[in-house]
């Protein structure tokens, strides 16, 4: 992982010599200006702590999470597969994201998730002023890199639905979606996720929410089961760095998922995640 952030702030060094500084300021300048028109038009919430929002954002994200089995044992997961975030044209984010890895604390072998990467498509958004709310489509993409065993055996493609309302100080986000898978689809199923999000801005940088998180299992191992969480967070941000670099800030988010079902893979887990939006 540290590989790969270095390799990464290397290409970025080597790309801002060889484009010349003028060229490097009029493309930024284009770029930021278009991602700054095309957040205008939709609602200002933070990002839930789970819940992928319909919102187009523009950031880096590193999620952690502790998840803690029923047998007691506790898995850690550094990343959450999360990463680059951007707006390269109106209405359109694109997501690439880090392999997260995988530290059981059993006799399971450590390793690296798989890759996963998310295309949304704002189909509509209205801004605070215009009706506060969003519903934006997204399609995203698995493929197997993930070493022993700790990533899927298919490559998978999830179609989503998501939705936000905003109320004043209290917006609503909902998401519906389904894994469905390239190959093997007998061992993986078609698992459908549904996300739903209350989020309350009590002040400027405080936004306590509560998430329920849903898996219900088609096919596969789990064919029949459904899986959900509550999940008590807080967001804090957005934190801006200063005034002359209004696109520059960050955002952090804190809370646990809480099982609810008789079945479920894990107990609770312990959620931070970090934001730079820029």
């Amino acid at each position: 992982m540290k590989r790969f952030y270095l390799l990464a702030v290397a290409a970025l060094s080597l790309c801002s010599t060889c484009i010349p500084l003028h060229a490097q300021d009029g493309f930024v300048a284009r770029w930021q200006a278009r991602a700054t028109a095309t957040q205008n038009g939709q609602p200002h919430w933070v990002t839930p702590l789970v819940t992928v929002t319909p919102r187009l954002e523009q950031e880096f994200r590193s999620d952690f999470v502790r998840q803690i089995a029923p047998a007691g044992t506790d898995t850690w997961n550094y990343g959450n597969n999360k990463g680059l975030e951007l707006i390269p044209v109106s209405r359109v984010e694109l997501i690439f994201n880090v392999p997260a890895y995988i530290q059981h604390n059993t006799k399971a072998k450590d390793g690296f998730a798989d890759t996963t990467f998310l295309l949304k498509y704002r189909i509509l958004g209205r801004n605070e002023k215009s009706g506060d709310a969003i519903v934006t489509a997204f399609i995203g993409g698995s493929y197997p890199t993930g070493s022993y065993k700790n990533g899927s055996v298919a490559a998978t493609v999830t179609p989503t639905l998501a939705a936000g309302k905003g109320f004043s100080r209290l917006d609503i986000v909902s998401t519906l979606g389904a894994a469905l898978p390239v190959t093997n689809a007998t061992a993986v199923g078609r698992p459908i996720t549904w996300n739903t999000t209350l989020q309350q801005n009590l002040a400027k940088y405080f936004w306590p929410e509560v998430e329920f998180n849903n898996t219900f299992y088609h096919g596969g191992p789990s064919d029949g089961h459904t899986q959900s969480f509550v999940t008590p967070g807080l967001m804090l941000g957005r934190f801006h760095v200063s005034k002359e670099h209004r696109r520059l800030g960050i955002t952090f988010g804190l809370g646990e998922q809480i099982a609810l079902t008789h079945f479920h893979n894990y107990n609770h887990a312990l959620v931070f995640s970090g934001r730079v939006f820029f």
